[in-house]
């Protein structure tokens, strides 16, 4: 079986108005593995992660994320490959109106869930991976910063993913609270999900090692260099 999740070859990632952000980019992830993907805020680590989630068209190059061809997915397929990718973000984009129960009923009814038994327990199976079952009718609001971003793994898991993708999920947390965020993301990777963490936090990465591809000048290059 193919464990490969994620491979770029030759890929350039170019913006909506054409101007190109990196160039033959080289990558290549596998079920379990943890990479962190660093680089300085504006190097072009977010366009990078759009490309993969095919917000970003892919016009020159080779790429496959979750057996999708990035070069030939019609717009119709999108959803579908999203569907076997988790992604969180450095801002929480929860519904503050809603319980976390809530929250993720939402996101698993418009993935097509209609099961209500298979729906609760998806969701207690989920919460129970990020340790938040006891505040499961909490709302947003009542939780800390780091309560939330488990919420927000929980959500990005809820349709077993092969692949998460994590665009700088500690940037609004303190460095005890981003220790648990990266502890959790291993966790997850070490169960058989590849995760890809895109981050400029040196700190972290030398606490949890992983795979890693910097950017720098337009260019991606793996890396075991940390400073």
């Amino acid at each position: 079986m193919d464990k490969s999740v994620l491979y770029l070859e030759d890929a350039f990632i170019i913006q909506r108005n054409l101007v190109q952000i990196l160039g033959n980019v080289n990558l290549n992830l596998s079920l379990g593995e943890f990479a962190y993907l660093i680089g300085k805020t504006g190097s072009g680590k977010s366009s990078l992660l759009k490309t993969i989630y095919a917000d970003l068209d892919l016009k020159e190059g080779n790429g496959k994320v979750v057996n999708f061809d990035l070069r030939t997915i019609d717009r119709n397929q999108v959803p579908m490959l999203r569907r076997q990718i988790g992604m969180v973000f450095q801002d929480f984009v929860l519904l503050g109106d809603r319980s976390i129960r809530e929250n993720l009923e939402f996101v698993l009814k418009a993935t097509d869930w209609k099961d209500k038994q298979k729906i609760a327990t998806r969701i207690s199976e989920v919460l129970n991976a990020v340790s938040l079952n006891n505040l499961i009718d909490k709302k947003p609001h009542q939780l800390s910063g780091g309560e939330q971003q488990r919420v927000v793994i929980a959500r990005a898991l809820l349709n077993k993913p092969k692949l998460i993708l994590a665009d700088e999920p500690t940037g609004n947390l303190d460095p005890e609270v981003s220790d648990e965020i990266l502890e959790l993301l291993h966790n997850i990777a070490t169960d058989g999900t590849a995760v890809l963490m895109a981050t400029h936090d040196y700190r972290l990465i030398n606490k949890f090692p992983g795979t890693v591809y910097r950017i720098e000048n337009g260019v991606v290059d793996q890396t075991s260099l940390f400073v």
